[in-house]
């Protein structure tokens, strides 16, 4: 259940983040946050999976499994960023320290949520 609510609310977060990086092209936005086009692109695509699992009709262990699983990948990026911040060229003004906190973050929540909190015995009360 928690996972499903979690989904929906990342996956939407995700679509604006992806959305408006779009429109703002490849900078440093605030002089904190990263954009650029190859993240914008990521973004939507995980926004766009979280949302349709959150919202749509899937087995609750599907969503649970798919958001344990990005929340690996957004952690492996997160660790990634502080060691190599241009992610071998892929991000070409490179990560922030703010933006490998945010994908760290977003990695640990994830994980926590979909492998941790509210697993199958809570939602059968």
């Amino acid at each position: 259940m928690y996972a499903r609510i979690y989904a929906q609310i990342i996956g939407v977060v995700l679509l604006l983040v992806g959305v408006v990086g779009l429109v703002l092209g490849n900078q440093v936005w605030l002089g904190i946050l990263n954009v650029d086009i190859l993240e914008d692109i990521v973004h939507l695509i995980t926004g766009g999976l979280l949302a349709y699992l959150g919202f749509g009709r899937t087995d609750l262990a599907v969503t649970r499994t798919v958001v344990g699983v990005l929340g690996v990948i957004y952690l492996v990026v997160g660790v990634l960023g502080f060691v190599v911040p241009t992610v071998f060229g892929l991000i070409p003004h490179g990560y922030t320290v703010f933006d490998d906190l945010l994908h760290l973050t977003l990695g640990i929540l994830s994980i926590a949520v979909a492998w941790f909190i509210g697993g199958e015995r809570a939602a059968s009360t």
